[in-house]
């Protein structure tokens, strides 16, 4: 099949990888522009564009996809599908319409269930124990369209939104093979989705990664997992941002935000119901540490409170 492919950060690469793989002709891929990232602000590529180039795809990298000279130029590509997986721009209708089989969505949730930017991150953060890939026919809406094939998988207590994230882009490059070979035959019947069943995942923003310590250990255990590897989950300590990178849930009781040693098991925390075992932690301008490590070198951590403060970027 013909293929314009549309997408961004690292969840969309293994999907390319797959369609490529399986012989289909991939004459486009559309991708966000090169960003500066990391502390010295270096202009990087997404992940997608290196892995377009890598397999001689050629890339194109419009500021605002919406534009008539970006939708002439995907046009110019006469694709028989466009197939879409973490863009990053809302899809103009122009598009959605062009190619004989429309667009083609990879979203990484079992929609009608977290229609939005970070389905990964809020099946976590909710508590989930199942999430999966939905193969669905664009629309206009936003993440509204029929349901053309979907599959779910297991979410593991230990996972994080990071090691999610890969699990369902593996998931999703089979997927969305199998799809396209059943669409191309005719044998895909489009489903509508159940909007009485909707649930929404918004974008997140650094400062959701904030810890409130009167919820209870349980919910910000979820979070922490949610949260990582980004926005991360964080509080303060005497004024100094400590991000929280992994945790269990423990026994007991006290003061939400109070700190309690706990010698080389991790830092616990008192929360609003139960107790957080702080097991690996990154103190403000160091690296990641075990809350051990952290501890022979604050002594005095005991009977402190970690305080909610105020986010200012740092570095």
């Amino acid at each position: 099949m013909k293929i314009v492919y549309m997408g961004t950060p690292p969840f969309a690469v293994p999907p390319l990888q797959a369609l490529i793989a399986a012989g289909n002709d991939v004459v486009g891929v559309v991708t966000r522009i090169d960003k500066p990232a990391g502390r010295g602000k270096v202009l990087t590529s997404p992940a997608v564009k290196l892995a377009a180039e890598q397999s001689g795809v050629p890339v194109f990298q419009p500021k605002r996809i919406k534009e008539p000279a970006s939708i002439e130029t995907i046009g110019t590509m006469r694709p028989e599908v466009i197939v879409v997986a973490a863009y990053g721009q809302i899809i103009p209708k122009e598009l959605l319409v062009l190619p004989k089989y429309g667009c083609v969505n990879i979203h990484a949730s079992l929609l009608p269930a977290y229609r939005g930017a970070a389905p990964i991150n809020w099946a976590i953060i909710n508590g989930e124990t199942r999430t999966g890939i939905t193969i669905m026919q664009m629309d206009e809406g936003m993440d509204t369209g029929a349901v053309l094939a979907q599959e779910s998988i297991p979410i593991d207590p230990r996972d994080t939104a990071g090691t999610l994230t890969e699990k369902l882009a593996e998931l999703g490059s089979w997927l969305i093979v199998d799809a396209l070979s059943r669409i191309d035959a005719g044998g895909l019947l489009a489903v509508p989705q159940d909007p009485d069943r909707a649930t929404m995942a918004p974008l997140l923003k650094k400062e959701d990664g904030r810890i409130d310590w009167t919820m209870a250990a349980d919910v910000i255990h979820n979070r922490v997992r949610g949260l990582s590897p980004w926005p991360g989950a964080y509080s303060f300590l005497d004024g100094k941002l400590i991000k929280v990178l992994e945790t269990k849930v423990a026994e007991g009781a006290g003061e939400p935000g109070a700190l309690h040693e706990q010698g080389r098991d991790g830092l616990i925390v008192s929360t609003g119901k139960g107790m957080l075992n702080i097991v690996m932690l990154q103190p403000e301008g160091r690296k990641p540490m075990s809350a051990g490590e952290y501890l022979r070198g604050h002594r005095g951590v005991a009977g402190k409170k970690f305080s909610s403060g105020n986010y200012t970027r740092r570095g």
